[in-house]
């Protein structure tokens, strides 16, 4: 459970860091419109701290840590992170407008949908090893 919370704690971390660079970066740039690094700060918060806290209450509840929730938790934390930095990666470009190629654009997307499927099968694994642990504790 300590693992869940130190999680939690610096996923928090990285949304106060995403949120400050996000301000910052477009103020010195004096860039106003829209940019994907403002979806950074939300996006750690959520999918970061506040998952990280629900597993810690599912766990004290369940119990549902087992051998293969190692492996999901690490596609988890790749799939966050790579969908984070590539939406850093995706802002920038989108406030300094250099000029990338179209196979560039496409890789950009590319790997942050990567990020995105990474995330949704670890979350459907998560609550498939939760399910099975509510149902053992209920039987």
């Amino acid at each position: 459970m300590k693992r869940y919370i130190n999680t939690a704690l610096l996923y928090a971390i990285f949304a106060m860091a995403g949120g400050v660079f996000y301000r910052e970066f477009t103020k010195f740039n004096n860039f106003t419109g829209k940019t994907t690094l403002s979806v950074v700060h939300t996006h750690y918060f959520l999918l970061g701290m506040v998952f990280f806290l629900l597993l810690l209450l599912l766990e004290k509840n369940f119990s549902f840590t087992g051998s293969k929730t190692g492996r999901a938790l690490a596609a988890y934390h790749i799939g966050l992170n790579l969908t984070a930095v590539m939406f850093v990666v995706r802002g920038v470009t989108q406030v300094l407008a250099p000029t990338l190629s179209v196979g560039m654009d496409a890789a950009i997307s590319g790997v942050a949908g990567i990020g995105h499927i990474l995330l949704g099968v670890s979350i459907v694994l998560l609550l498939v090893q939760i399910k099975r642990s509510v149902s053992l504790s209920q039987s």
